[in-house]
C-alpha cells in the first residue's frame, strides 16, 4: 500500500520523536490536569484553581517568542532531551517538598511552564528536518493525532491515577514519563543537523534584533499570518469549549458533568484523528489553504447546532425516523451531541494539520523556531480575553446566546479575506 503515512512511520528518527512528544505531552497535560485537582482538593478554592491555570499560561505571554530566538540558535535535539529532563527533576522536587505547601506549587508550576516554553519550539521545528518535504503533511498529521490523543488520555487518567496511586505516585508516573521522552529523544539521529550554536552572551546581546528581525519576517509574509492566526484560533477554541463544556452538559444537555467528556470529549478527539489519519494519507495534492477554509466553516456550522439539539430531535422528520427505528437506535439528544463533536473534531484537524505544514514549508530552519514561539505567545496572548469573557457573557446572556455568538464568528473568520489564498 503506497500510504505516506506508513512511509513516515519506517524513518527511525522520526518515529523516535513521535515517541518522545507523546509520553513528554501526556506528562504536561497529566500534571495540568492533575495540578488542578490536587490544589482545589488542597483548598477547596476556585480562586486557587485560578492560580495554577494562570502558573501555566503567563510564561506563554512571558517568554513564548523569546525561547523560540534562543531554540533557533542550539541544537533542538540537545534542548528536547534536557527541558525533558528538567521538568522530571522539577517534578520530583514537588514529590518531596511542596505536595501541602500552596506557594511552592504555584512556583515549581510556574518553573515547569517556563522550561515548556523553550521545549515546544524544538519539538515541531524538528519534523522537517527528518523528512522531505513531500512527507511534512502525513508527518503532522500523525503529530496532531499524537498530540490530541495525549490531551485525551490525560483528561481521562488524571483521576483514576490519583485514586490508584495517590498525588506522590501520580507525580512519580509522570517525572518518569518526562524521563522516558527524553530517552527517546536522544535517540533521535541528527547528526547531519549539526551546526554551530551561538554563545548565551552573544545570542542575549542580539535577542531585540532578533525579535524586530522575526516580527518583520512574518508581517511580510502573508501565508505565514494566515497559519499562525489559525493555529492560534484552533488551540483557543479548545480552551473556550473547555471552559463552557461543565455548563453546557449541565443547563443545555442535562447531563452530569462527569458525563460530559465521554459524551463529547472522546468523540471530538476521535474525530480529529480520523481527520488528521485521512488528510495525511490522501490529500497530499489538495490546497492546503481550502482544507483550512473548509475546517473553519464546518468548525464554525458545528458551534451553531451545539445550543439548538433540543429543537433537531423535535423536528418531524427525526421523530418520523425514529418510529422505524428499535427503542436501542433511537436519535436522541445524545446521539446529536456524539455526531457533532465527532465533526468537530474532524474539522479542528482540518485547521490544525495543513497550518502547521504551511508553517514549517515556508519558514528556514533558523527561522522556525521563532515561529513557533511566536505561536506561543499569540495563543498566551489571545487566550485571556475570550477565556475570562465567556464565563461573564455566559452568566448576563445565556450558553445559547455564547455558543451561537462563537459559531458566527468562525463562520465569518472563514468567510473573510484574511483566509484567502495569499
Amino acid at each position: 500500500m503506497d500510504n505516506k503515512i506508513f512511509k513516515v512511520l519506517k524513518i527511525r528518527p522520526f518515529s523516535f520523536l513521535l515517541l518522545a512528544e507523546g509520553f513528554s505531552q501526556l506528562a504536561i497535560n497529566m500534571l495540568n490536569f492533575v495540578l488542578v485537582l490536587v490544589v482545589y482538593t488542597l483548598t477547596n478554592s476556585a480562586i486557587a484553581v485560578a492560580g495554577v491555570i494562570l502558573s501555566f499560561t503567563i510564561p506563554q505571554l512571558l517568554f513564548g517568542l523569546l525561547a523560540g530566538i534562543f531554540v533557533d540558535n542550539w541544537n533542538k535535539k540537545r534542548v528536547l532531551i534536557l527541558t525533558n529532563v528538567l521538568r522530571a527533576l522539577l517534578v520530583f522536587i514537588l514529590i518531596l517538598v511542596g505536595l501541602n505547601n500552596l506557594p511552592i506549587i504555584y512556583l515549581l508550576s510556574f518553573t515547569i511552564s517556563v522550561v515548556s516554553q523553550f521545549f515546544i519550539p524544538a519539538e515541531t521545528p524538528m519534523i522537517p528536518l527528518l523528512l522531505r518535504r513531500e512527507l511534512l503533511l502525513s508527518a503532522n498529521a500523525l503529530f496532531g493525532m499524537i498530540m490530541f490523543g495525549s490531551i485525551f488520555l490525560a483528561y481521562a487518567l488524571s483521576g483514576p491515577v490519583l485514586l490508584i496511586f495517590d498525588s506522590k505516585g501520580a507525580f512519580m508516573l509522570l517525572g518518569l514519563s518526562f524521563l522516558l521522552a527524553s530517552i527517546f529523544a536522544s535517540l533521535i539521529d541528527t547528526k547531519h543537523l549539526i551546526k554551530k550554536e551561538v554563545d548565551l552572551v552573544e545570542l542575549g546581546m542580539n535577542i531585540f534584533p532578533q525579535i524586530k528581525s522575526a516580527l518583520a519576517v512574518v508581517a511580510k509574509a502573508r501565508i505565514l499570518i494566515n497559519a499562525l492566526l489559525l493555529l492560534t484560533l484552533s488551540q483557543i477554541l479548545v480552551m473556550v469549549l473547555a471552559v463552557i463544556g461543565p455548563g453546557y452538559a449541565d443547563q443545555l444537555i442535562k447531563i452530569r458533568v462527569e458525563e460530559f467528556p465521554l459524551y463529547f470529549v472522546t468523540p471530538a478527539i476521535i474525530g480529529t484523528l480520523t481527520g488528521a489519519l485521512i488528510i495525511g494519507g490522501f490529500f497530499h495534492n489538495h490546497p492546503k489553504q481550502n482544507l483550512t477554509r473548509i475546517g473553519l466553516y464546518l468548525l464554525g456550522l458545528s458551534i451553531l447546532v451545539l445550543p439548538h439539539f433540543a429543537k433537531v430531535e423535535s423536528r418531524a422528520f427525526v421523530q418520523t425516523l425514529n418510529t422505524f427505528l428499535p427503542n436501542l437506535f433511537e436519535i436522541t439528544v445524545l446521539h446529536i451531541l456524539v455526531v457533532v463533536a465527532f465533526v468537530l473534531g474532524f474539522a479542528n484537524s482540518l485547521i490544525f494539520v495543513p497550518s502547521n505544514t504551511i508553517l514549517q514549508e515556508e519558514t528556514p530552519d533558523d527561522f522556525r523556531g521563532k515561529a513557533y514561539g511566536a505561536l506561543n505567545t499569540m495563543v498566551g496572548i489571545f487566550s485571556l480575553i475570550p477565556l475570562i469573557a465567556v464565563g461573564a457573557l455566559a452568566d448576563v446572556l445565556g450558553l445559547k446566546a455564547v455558543i451561537t455568538g462563537i459559531g458566527i464568528i468562525v463562520v465569518l473568520l472563514g468567510a473573510a479575506n484574511i483566509f484567502k489564498n495569499p
